[in-house]
């Protein structure tokens, strides 16, 4: 454990008494945001972004040393099984090397080099390598009959490139080369398969493709890939400027691979080369071109998932506009327009269906209802879903707002999953006698109230702010996405009196059943009045209070340190403090002269650490504070509905619905999202989209190109 120790500090730059801190918190159950946030002084301020990079690295150095030591065990009767290769195995740097070190002793069944040895052909392949004989018809015969083989020579001679061609591909420094030689050297080919034209117009543009292995950028593999996999696309690499064998793995112990005390020079003999090129053809870059395309795939899945992460971790840190009462919209023409009222809190007060739009028409009454609706439960603003019907919806709203005078503003938000949540068994206990188009009408109230509180509920991965996220590893997506909800919800803080089960199961140590037993104790006692009281509560032992408890917010309680993110460890610490100035503790809260007056007195806590110090001082300023920005809406164009109305030349205003690594795509109002690509975001070199735009954030374009057939809009971002 001392030499994973001493790996992660070199790799991740940190002291080595840093690294056994973190390895110990984590082997203590320490939980990523809490380590982030409240363990500081014994990380160096490692933020949660790198410690969750330590952690999976942490893992993988575990599970590769498990897996040395049984391959190790398995080759102890493997008498083929050198002290060399054993060596290999234990300075092995990943786990495909030793895999591939392994690989020779792993075979499950007989290869067809196996067959030509058993056949007797082991020593003519190494004759006729190593040039003590030549691959002519007449000298294999000869050589078959001297060794009374009783085969032709066309058979012995395919037997020869078997044991060659297994001999070099099982080779772990030619492999290892290989790969490295095609990444860097590498040509990346596609071409649509015969008769797939038609079908696969949407990857015309790979009908006829080339580029380096090593510029295609990470949503091209994906696509290619998706392609292939479609039985679209035909795809291959082979290398640049050179046929054949490649001289740059042309190893000079390639004898010892047939079991040859012959020792062979850099410059191989051209028959050593042609079976080379044999070999290659045969076998080898068909081997290399499988992991290569693989790494590709690994690279791009990981790019992929880093895009869905990002653009998730901005939709939930989105701003919440806030405690207003909302009136919630799912729009639709045939099956109407569901309406949901909610106060302050989230509580559902009133619901409806209205049919304004065809083929009902229902316009009058539509409006009457809205009106009685929004002046009986004086809501503030008026939430609309961007599905079908929503421009429409807007427009009425709108005119509606105008007409009646009423106070109140109309907004289109994303409804990207409400309807997952509406059917999900959270929603049906929420709401057990409400039908589901109802509830998409709460979500959609809710999440502009607060979107991470209603994000919560709803399976990350059907929220679509991701980037091929379909053709990705499922289990690798839920967990990246299930790390990015924890650290949203933990950096925020959470009201315990009023957050769902769903919100306090992401919070530092709490499992969805003590996040239950939380809500059931309320829901028995009442409100919960003190950090202290978490004790009480089944399930939250010493270490769960650790971990939770400093995430956790009592507004209005009988510790007014609770509403603050200052961890109750550190109680004493700000009592005494306090107590310097001659003040109560509750007394430094959002009193700036007293702290600036500790921030001079930092020398007298130093037991305290800095970061510590530093961040306690940070709290008692600002004690509620929210991370999110301040909340902003786009203001659509009431003349813009459909994809035809759009022109080019057009400036317009919009909303970022996804961020990709080759642009943005921003919502207009006409049900179809236009891109921002990458060279159009400003008039100067971007190297990722992320540094100037955000899923959520309001953005001014031009419509560059309206292709309406194709339902594609081209954008240029302005002013970024």
């Amino acid at each position: 454990m001392d030499a994973i120790s001493k790996e992660l500090s070199a790799e991740f730059s940190i002291s080595k008494r840093y690294s056994d801190n973190i390895i110990q918190l984590f082997e203590e159950g320490s939980t990523v945001p809490f380590i982030a946030r409240y363990r500081k002084e014994s990380t160096g301020g490692m933020s949660d972004m790198d410690l969750r990079s330590f952690y999976d690295k942490w893992q993988y150095l575990v599970e590769l040393n498990k897996r040395k030591e049984s391959i190790l065990g398995l080759l102890v009767k493997e008498p083929a099984a050198s002290e060399q290769i054993k060596q290999k195995i234990r300075n092995a740097k990943t786990k495909n090397e030793l895999e591939d070190l392994y690989a020779p002793f792993k075979k499950t069944r007989k290869s067809k080099a196996d067959e030509a040895k058993e056949k007797g052909l082991q020593p003519l392949a190494l004759a006729i390598w190593s040039g003590d004989y030549t691959d002519s018809t007449s000298a294999v015969q000869a050589w078959l009959g001297k060794h009374n083989v009783n085969i032709t020579p066309e058979v012995a001679l395919e037997g020869v490139v078997e044991i060659l061609s297994e001999a070099v591909s099982n080779d772990s420094d030619i492999l290892k080369q290989g790969r490295i030689e095609l990444l860097k050297n590498g040509q990346l080919s596609s071409r649509v398969l015969r008769g797939k034209k038609e079908q696969g117009e949407k990857y015309r543009d790979y009908f006829e493709y080339q580029e380096p292995v090593k510029k295609v950028p990470d949503h091209r593999v994906l696509a290619l890939l998706r392609g292939k996999k479609e039985a679209i696309l035909k795809l291959s690499i082979h290398l640049m400027g050179e046929t054949g064998y490649p001289r740059s793995l042309a190893f000079p112990h390639l004898n010892q691979l047939l079991n040859s005390d012959a020792q062979i020079s850099h410059n191989l003999s051209a028959v050593q080369w042609r079976y080379l090129n044999i070999i290659w053809e045969h076998k080898l870059l068909a081997k290399l071109e499988s992991d290569v395309l693989a790494q590709l795939k690994e690279r791009a899945e990981e790019g992929a998932i880093q895009v869905f992460a990002n653009n998730l971790q901005d939709l939930l840190m989105a701003a919440p506009a806030g405690a207003f009462r909302v009136l919630g919209m799912d729009p639709g023409f045939r099956n109407g327009v569901k309406l949901a009222a909610i106060d302050e809190q989230g509580n559902l007060l009133d619901h409806g269906v209205i049919y304004p739009h065809e083929p009902q028409n229902r316009t009058q009454e539509a409006c009457a209802l809205l009106t009685k609706l929004i002046k009986q439960h004086k809501i503030g603003w008026v939430a609309i879903g961007n599905g079908t019907a929503s421009r429409e919806t807007e427009t009425l709203m709108k005119e509606l707002i105008a007409q009646a005078d009423l106070d109140c503003r109309a907004i289109v938000v994303s409804e990207a999953g409400a309807s997952v949540y509406s059917a999900s068994p959270i929603a049906i206990q929420e709401f057990p006698d409400l039908d589901v188009t109802i509830r998409g009408a709460i979500s959609i109230a809710r999440r502009f109230q607060d979107p991470l509180a209603e994000l919560v509920k709803i399976d990350p991965q059907a929220i679509g702010v991701g980037q091929y996220q379909h053709d990705v590893k499922a289990t690798q997506l839920s967990k990246s996405l299930g790390n990015v909800v924890e650290d949203c919800v933990n950096r925020v803080g959470v009201d315990i009196n009023l957050a769902s089960v769903s919100l306090l199961s992401y919070v530092s140590g709490l499992t969805n059943r003590i996040a239950q037993n939380i809500v059931d104790y309320r829901q028995q006692k009442g409100r919960i009045e003190s950090r202290a009281e978490l004790r009480k509560v089944k399930g939250i032992g010493d270490k769960c209070f650790e971990q939770c408890a400093g995430f956790l917010r009592i507004l209005n309680g009988k510790e007014p340190l609770d509403e603050s993110g200052v961890h109750p460890e550190s109680y004493p610490l700000v009592r005494k403090m306090a107590d310097h100035l001659a003040l109560k503790a509750n007394e430094l809260l959002n009193n700036s002269s007293a702290l600036q007056q500790l921030k001079q007195l930092a020398p007298s806590f130093a037991q305290a650490g800095d970061f510590t110090y530093t961040d306690i001082l940070n709290e008692l300023a600002k004690p509620s504070r929210d991370p999110r920005p301040e909340f902003r809406y786009a203001a659509f164009d009431q003349s813009i509905q459909t994809l035809e109305d759009l022109q080019e030349g057009m400036t317009l205003e919009g909303v970022v619905t996804n961020v990709a690594a080759f642009g943005a795509f921003v919502d207009l109002g006409v049900h179809q999202d236009g891109l921002i690509h990458i060279s159009q975001l400003a008039d100067r070199f971007v190297k990722d989209p992320r540094d100037l735009v955000r899923v959520g954030q309001v953005v001014s374009v031009t419509v560059l190109e309206v292709d309406v057939r194709r339902k594609r809009i081209g954008l240029k971002a302005n002013g970024l």
